[in-house]
This record gives structure tokens, sequence and C-alpha cells, in this order.
């Protein structure tokens, strides 16, 4: 029998609280102290880990204060500047192009709509949610690759793009709960369900999991013995 909506909505808070239990310290692992900061570093993410993204901008920030300065910076400076990041002449050109258009549509401030986010260039939906659920406090749900393969093994939702996966998860998630949401969906994705063998038998979802491929746990003794 299909789960009704009623009874996802359920699950799916239930999912929540035991994941806030495992994970107390969920939260962004960028390292930011005002929007714009967050704005550029969650441009610098893309396809490349928290970890270097904080080491590169703990160089970049304290030069690069204010949106006019992204915005002057000559791009092949900043390419090297960011370079390790990966995809590097892309990224540079969206950071000075967002930049850009903060200067000249937002007096450099970053605007605190999805709308008015998603229309700077370089900015996704993911990128903007991210800015307003952790820069703004405002509940938005960013997809990654994380959120859209733990969602889709828990049966919350089912799509084949970041898009429609974050409306089918809104429906289920409480409001309030979706930023906080995001940051569990993700470490969890990190810690546990990771894509080529999750560590299912230590999850701690597990009972509220409906895959069907779910990793066994390795038999006692290390498997079947050899004949002597």
């Amino acid at each position: 029998m299909a789960e009704s909506h009623a009874a996802k909505k359920s699950r799916a808070a239930r999912i929540l609280t035991r994941l806030a239990k495992a994970y107390p310290d969920a939260r962004t692992e960028l390292v930011f102290s005002t929007p714009l900061e967050l704005l550029v570093a969650t441009i610098l993410s893309a396809q490349c880990t928290d970890e270097r993204v904080n080491a590169v901008t703990a160089g970049l920030f304290p030069r690069y204060r204010r949106a006019a300065d992204w915005a002057a910076v000559p791009l092949p400076v900043l390419e090297r500047e960011i370079h390790s990041t990966g995809f590097f002449r892309a990224k540079a050109r969206s950071i000075n192009g967002m930049a850009r258009a903060l200067v000249e549509r937002h007096a450099g401030e970053v605007p605190r709509t999805l709308d008015e986010l998603v229309a700077l260039p370089g900015v996704g939906r993911k990128t903007a949610n991210v800015v307003l659920g952790n820069a703004f406090g405002v509940p938005a749900l960013a997809v990654d690759t994380h959120v859209i393969r733990v969602s889709q093994r828990l049966g919350l939702a089912r799509a084949a793009d970041a898009e429609k996966i974050h409306d089918q998860l809104c429906q289920v998630l409480p409001r309030p709960r979706w930023t906080p949401a995001s940051h569990l969906l993700i470490l969890h994705g990190r810690r546990v369900c990771g894509a080529r063998k999750p560590a299912c038998p230590t999850c701690p979802i597990l009972a509220l999991c409906p895959w069907p491929g779910k990793t066994k746990a390795a038999p006692l003794g290390g498997g079947r013995r050899k004949r002597p």
C-alpha cells in the first residue's frame, strides 16, 4: 500500500528528530561572517570540499570585504587565487558578475529574497537557499547531491532533478525546519548514507527507511569459515 501524504509527513518529522539527536553539531561548514562572504563561499563550494573552500577564503575575505572589491579584481587574478577550488574560470566569472550586479542593483548589499538572489549571475536556487537559511534566518531548503540521494532512499522524494526534489521535500518537511533539515540530510549523506556503500547497520534512522538496497551487516566472525 502506498504511503499517504499525512503518513509521509509524520515519518519525515520523526526522521528529522532522530537525525538531530544523532548530529547535534549539524550546520553549514563554510566559514563566513557576512552574507556576502557566504555567497562567495557557496559559489566556490561547487564540486569542491568545504575544507578547501575555507582554506582559500581565509586568505581572500580579509582583502575583499565589499561587493565592489570583488567586482574590481581582474579575472586572471581571481582565477589564480581560487584555482585550487576547481572550475576556477567559471567560478571567477560568476563571482565577478555577481559582485557587479550587487553594486549596480543593490547598492552592494546581498538581497534577502529568493527571486533577487537567483537573478544574480552564477547564483542558482541551491546557493540562494544556503544564503537565505544561514545568513538571514529565512527557512530555506538547500538541495545538493547528498540531499537528493538520502531523500530518495528515504522515500521522501522521487524525481530526476534537484528542482523537483526540492519542491517535493518542501511538501513533507515542516517549513520552520527546512534549513536544519538541509544540514542534517547533508551530514547524514556524508557520514552514513554514502553513495557506494551506505553504513545501513549503524544508521540512526534505519527503522524509518524503506530503501530496498540496504547494506547488510557483516556476519559475526568475519564471514564463512574456510575449510581446513
